[in-house]
């Protein structure tokens, strides 16, 4: 079976909405967007929130995958990056909770045009007791379309990959079953040759593998980290992806993939 026979979506949507309030647009496609944030701070070392929020906007993405967002914690100014993120892009979304940092929290978080339904957290595999790995999950259902189910995941960003290979194994397992269409989008801290992501597309289509390209460091990318994954056979088809050329943002370059709906 080829990619192209793996790939579906669900809706669309118009251009970035600044107001909340998320209206379905005239195109059939769907812009998904991931991004590890580095907790708002660039390669400058400057924490800008609304230079990452006008990345998200240019986008004019419907669902993001937001890896490394702080809240409440002192090294960000115990500003709620939550909060500020719906604010600043006018989408809906959550935060999921990974660890507790400095009086606050660190973790992920779902921005999407369409409310979020069935939103959870999964605690992924942690044997070496290093930093607390989730993933976030929701149900989208935007206006007259399939209803889709989005995960946002960070594995373990150490050498060793064991940890990484029981955590893309839990995933695995969580999914495996669940028949709703699925997007799965984050920081995997592999790369797409590992065994890691060999295991991953045993059950997932890499949706940017006809035009694979580096995504870290931000500065001038090396290696191929951020991945948009779909399921099941026949459920997508790519239209687009690109990475973002923002080289100072965040220390990860943005993944953008554009789906459409296979009929």
């Amino acid at each position: 079976m080829n990619r192209r026979q793996f790939l579906q979506t669900a809706p669309a949507a118009a251009a970035a909405c600044a107001t909340g309030c998320a209206t379905l647009g005239s195109s059939r496609s769907l812009r998904v967007l991931t991004y590890n944030l580095h907790h708002g701070e660039g390669t400058d070392g400057r924490v800008d929130l609304e230079r990452i929020a006008q990345v998200i906007r240019a986008s004019q993405a419907d669902v993001v995958a937001l890896q490394e967002v702080d809240v409440n914690t002192q090294r960000t100014g115990r500003v709620d990056q939550a909060a500020e993120y719906l604010r600043l892009t006018g989408l809906h979304g959550q935060f999921g909770r990974a660890i507790d940092l400095q009086g606050g929290a660190y973790g992920q978080m779902i921005l999407c045009r369409w409310p979020l339904k069935e939103f959870a957290v999964q605690r992924l595999p942690n044997p070496s007791k290093r930093e607390q790995r989730i993933a976030t999950t929701a149900l989208i259902t935007p206006p007259g379309r399939t209803p889709f189910r989005f995960i946002n995941m960070h594995l373990d960003a150490t050498g060793e990959d064991g940890d990484r290979w029981l955590q893309a194994g839990r995933l695995q397992d969580l999914f495996a079953n669940d028949l709703t269409p699925a997007i799965m989008a984050g920081d995997f801290n592999d790369l797409p040759e590992s065994r890691v992501m060999t295991r991953m597309l045993s059950l997932w289509a890499d949706a940017s593998a006809d035009a694979p390209q580096p995504t870290n460091p931000a500065a001038q990318p090396k290696v191929r980290i951020d991945f948009v994954l779909v399921r099941p056979p026949g459920a997508w088809r790519v239209k687009h992806s690109e990475v973002i050329a923002d080289a100072v943002a965040s220390d990860h370059r943005p993944l953008l993939v554009e789906l459409s709906a296979r009929r």
